[in-house]
């Protein structure tokens, strides 16, 4: 007991030792290096003479010799030391800088000491005693540093007491921050208490006394030999599949998972404790390393005048905020909810007095409101988000998917034509491949209208088509944790559906890209991964939650697929511009051809003439006819 009394005592006074060291750091540095020179020249002279002190030779070189040749070694040494900055305080203590200049100081010292020693005709030292002298006093002075190094360490390890205990996984670069920046923080929440690495070449590595101690099978064992209650991922570069495994694996043995953020938010940064943080459904279910072209992407959105619908939508607002990053010379953003538009305002300007008159309500079913948008602001490049996006309500109403994600794209495009609009990118969804839902026929409709108007006009128009957005209003994840926080039931449609996810900044950042390669008539759809199991991400969140939740299979809905597909029967998958991006063609449905299908029609023979048009496979020769005439070109300012 008293012994333990002793050693908490003791580290009080080694911390006010450490701070003090450190506060007289370049006059303890200078002390302890001559020093160590003196004590290198002695203890190389009598290993010289190997302990005999009544060797003839021994008389010769006398006390005041290795006297001379030290003071001559230490004066060296200081000015070289001074030179360098290695007595200014340009080196961190014990860092591999400070070491190597140190090691250059020592080396100019010895040949220094050497050749004034030669020229002496009576030699201060033996010539072999200036070597062996000089590598003593590296020794010594290098060992003094890695002393003051540990003394400031202890000094800065957080109170085990109060920190969380927490396993890292992952030994490599990111590890090895991690827990340093844990080990070198005395208000550090976290307490670093065992490495993991499933690399076996690591399993003897230690960092700042942290061991590693087995790979992924290990983390309930070390779990528990250590109490540790978190694990943090150390590995940013870590696809969604290690990061679903390891979650599961900790979540098993009671463990809170965190992890750092992926290589593309760090920027090149040192990792610190601020970056540590709690894993997401982003994490686990899509990290999407996107390389964008700058440069294209500027040259047709930097100075142009850029339009957006449903721009206070989930995708439409992230949108907006990544747009303005190219400096367009306009950014008018257009939707039908003034609310929205409040919101999107705030994200982009940290204001929202919706008082900028490039902020516009506009319902995209109003032909006539529509134009009268297009004629004011005249945009040269137009984003359409604006859409009916919920499966099962559509199939309830049809009608209102037709008004908006067919008849709403007709109106934005007969105008986008008439106006000139210089590229046009309408935004899809992997429910328009080989559709089976009114949402599906919808968004290919879309699709098919788009690729027609491309050949109207000398402008760009093309389609984008990606899966579930994470975060997105509505989405299966946000019903989730809704369910969760409510204690259940989490309902899933059936328990071997898949779905596509991809975060809400990777996929704009996808469509913009794609504005940029797309060709005119084209979809071109994202690469999204493996589909991942929705009754997998269901179990994860009932794992999360602080008491048992129920799991409830509900079956799927109407016009529901039990697996999506990004690419539909026939189209064929070609990336010539970007690895995440493949380009297929669609075939061209010209405007006005769905109005005179459809007619009056509605509920069921509603929903097969809209799938008829979506394959392709009912078009109307009157429809053609229509679109014989062309529009007439709206008035502009221009």
């Amino acid at each position: 007991m008293g012994g333990r009394a002793n050693r908490r005592e003791a580290i009080p006074l080694v911390t006010r030792a450490g701070s003090k060291l450190e506060r007289h750091r370049a006059v303890i540095q200078g002390g302890i290096d001559t020093t160590s020179w003196f004590l290198g020249i002695y203890l190389a002279d009598v290993l010289r003479f190997e302990f005999d002190w009544t060797a003839d030779d021994w008389g010769r070189f006398t006390i005041r010799g290795m006297f001379a040749a030290a003071t001559i070694a230490a004066i060296v040494q200081l000015l070289t030391g001074a030179t360098t900055g290695l007595y200014r305080g340009r080196f961190r203590y014990g860092s591999f800088d400070e070491v190597a200049n140190l090691v250059r100081a020592v080396m100019v010292t010895t040949i220094a000491l050497a050749v004034v020693n030669r020229l002496n005709s009576q030699y201060f030292i033996p010539t072999s005693v200036v070597f062996i002298g000089g590598f003593i006093a590296l020794m010594l002075m290098a060992g003094s540093r890695y002393v003051w190094r540990l003394l400031l360490d202890r000094r800065l390890r957080p109170n085990k007491d109060k920190g969380t205990p927490v396993l890292v996984f992952g030994a490599g670069e990111g590890g090895v921050q991690v827990v340093t920046s844990m080990q070198r923080n005395p208000e550090s929440p976290y307490v670093p208490v065992a490495l993991l690495d499933d690399n076996p070449a690591k399993s003897s590595l230690r960092v700042l006394g942290i061991s590693v101690e087995g790979d992924r099978s290990s983390i309930a064992e070390a779990a528990k030999a250590h109490s540790a209650e978190m694990m943090v991922i150390a590995i940013p570069s870590a696809p969604p599949e290690l990061l679903r495994e390891l979650t599961d694996l900790a979540l098993q043995a009671k463990l809170k998972v965190a992890v750092l953020p992926p290589l593309s938010e760090m920027f090149g940064a040192v990792i610190g404790i601020s970056d540590i943080r709690p894993v997401t459904e982003a994490d686990l279910l899509g990290r999407h390393v996107i390389n964008t072209d700058i440069e294209s992407i500027a040259g047709y959105i930097t100075g142009k005048r850029v339009l957006v619908t449903g721009a206070g939508g989930s995708i439409g607002s992230e949108l907006c905020h990544q747009l303005a990053k190219f400096a367009p010379d306009k950014l008018v953003m257009l939707d039908r909810d003034e609310s929205a538009l409040h919101g999107v305002q705030m994200l982009i300007e940290g204001r929202a007095l919706l008082d900028d008159p490039n902020l516009v309500v506009c319902d995209i079913r109003d032909a006539d409101r529509v134009l009268e948008v297009f004629k004011l602001h005249q945009p040269q490049v137009v984003f359409h988000t604006a859409a009916l996006k919920h499966l099962p309500l559509l199939q309830l109403h049809p009608g209102e998917a037709v008004k908006t994600n067919v008849h709403g794209t007709e109106n934005l495009l007969t105008v986008a034509t008439a106006c000139g609009v210089e590229r046009f990118v309408n935004i899809s969804t992997d429910k328009a491949a080989d559709p089976t839902s009114v949402l599906g026929y919808s968004k290919r409709i879309a699709e098919r209208l788009t690729a027609a108007s491309s050949a109207d006009t000398d402008g760009n128009y093309l389609s984008v088509r990606f899966g579930n957005v994470l975060g997105s209003r509505g989405s299966v994840l946000t019903a989730f944790r809704a369910q969760v926080d409510a204690g259940g039931p989490i309902t899933v449609t059936d328990p071997e559906v898949t779905r596509f996810f991809m975060t809400v900044e990777e996929a704009v950042e996808l469509v913009i890209q794609a504005g940029a390669v797309g060709r005119a008539g084209e979809a071109l759809v994202f690469d999204m991964g493996e589909p991942v199991k929705i009754d997998d991400v269901a179990r994860r969140f009932a794992a999360t939650a602080e008491r048992p939740v129920e799991i409830v299979y509900t079956g799927l809905r109407s016009g529901e697929k039990l697996h999506e597909v990004l690419l539909g029967e026939g189209e064929i998958d070609q990336r010539p511009a970007h690895p995440l991006i493949a380009h297929v063609t669609v075939p061209p449905l010209k405007i006005g051809a769905v109005a005179a299908t459809v007619g009056d029609a509605g509920g069921d023979e509603l929903i097969a003439l809209l799938k008829a048009l979506a394959y392709g496979s009912h078009e109307t020769p009157d429809a053609g006819a229509a679109q014989e005439q062309p529009a007439a070109a709206p008035e502009t300012d221009a």
